[in-house]
This record gives C-alpha cells, structure tokens and sequence, in this order.
C-alpha cells in the first residue's frame, strides 16, 4: 500500500495533469496514469454504460473520443477524499462549460471520480458518476444558446442516430462491471 503522502502527491500531480489538459483541450496525455489493463467507467443513463479497458482504449475513448467537443469544458475538482487503507481517491468536481460571451454554465448536481491505485500509483479502475439528468439538461442549454460546439453537435446526431459508439453496453452488460 502506498502511504499517505505518496497518494496526497499523486492527487497534486493527477489534479495538475487536468488542469494541463484542460488548457490545451487534450486529455490523451492523463492516459500514463493508468495501468496497461486499466478499466474506466460511467453510467450515462437509464439505457447505457459506458467501459474502456486498457490503457490504450482509455486514451482513445474516454480521454479521446468522448472528450471531443469538450475542449471548451473545465471540471473543478471541489474536494478530495483519501483511503490509503485501500488505496482508493475520490475527487468531487463541478461540470462547467465557457460559452462564446465569456459567461459559464455549470451542470448542476454532484460529479466525481473514484479511483483505485496500485502500488506503483498508477490507476486500477476508475468510475465517473454524475446527475445524467441535469447533464442533459446543460447540453439543450447549449443547443439553444447556440454555444454547443460543432464536434459535439455531431457526436450528439451520430447517437441520435443510433450509432454503435465505441465503449458503449446496454446497462448492465459492459464487460467489466461499473461498480
């Protein structure tokens, strides 16, 4: 089990690593905190889950395809909890997207990842949880104010249009299970 201090550390590395990305529009690079045979998932819905395995599908699904049209977005880790009994972090954030204006609009509710780490500090598994009801809300916000971005536009019709989108299970049937 990693100490107390290595996990307070990794939480800084991990909390500035987002904020990098978020800067450059680019989470790709949060990849190499994963293990080779990482999982990461979320649940989107009464319908889906959504579950990346491995480091590779993780860079190219999670951190890559579902954060197109995102680049606009921050998430503000708000508080960070430790177990290092169990080698487990959850971080509380806030959803908020700049609009064209300058104005924000937050997602209402409470967001969050959990993390479990192994001893070399790299993640386990990560589940993402969030009020799907008010990100939806958000997102027809953005589609009337005109300020949601072309790339998400389209992954939003490619959905609608019922596209098989990469990660993405009927609930209850992803491979690995979300909790």
């Amino acid at each position: 089990m990693a100490s107390r201090e290595q996990l307070e550390d990794w939480t800084e590395r991990w909390l500035k690593a987002n904020q990098d990305a978020e800067q450059a529009g680019d989470w790709k690079p949060l990849a190499d905190f994963y293990t080779e045979d990482a999982t990461y998932g979320w649940n989107i819905g009464p319908k889906e889950d959504v579950m990346c395995i491995g480091r590779d599908e993780i860079r190219d699904v999670a951190l890559g395809l579902e954060m197109e049209g995102l680049e606009n977005w921050v998430y503000e880790y708000q508080k960070v909890l430790i177990d290092e009994k169990q080698n487990e972090i959850v971080g509380f954030w806030k959803q908020i997207a700049n609009k064209s204006d300058g104005s924000t609009d937050e997602i209402y509710g409470i967001g969050g990842s959990w993390f479990r780490l192994n001893d070399q500090l790299l993640i386990e598994w990560q589940r993402d949880f969030f009020d799907f009801g008010h990100v939806q809300k958000a997102f027809m916000d953005l589609i009337t104010s005109g300020d949601l971005t072309p790339t998400m536009q389209k992954r939003i019709e490619r959905s609608l249009a019922g596209e098989k989108l990469p990660g993405y299970y009927p609930l209850g049937e992803a491979p690995v299970p979300l909790w």
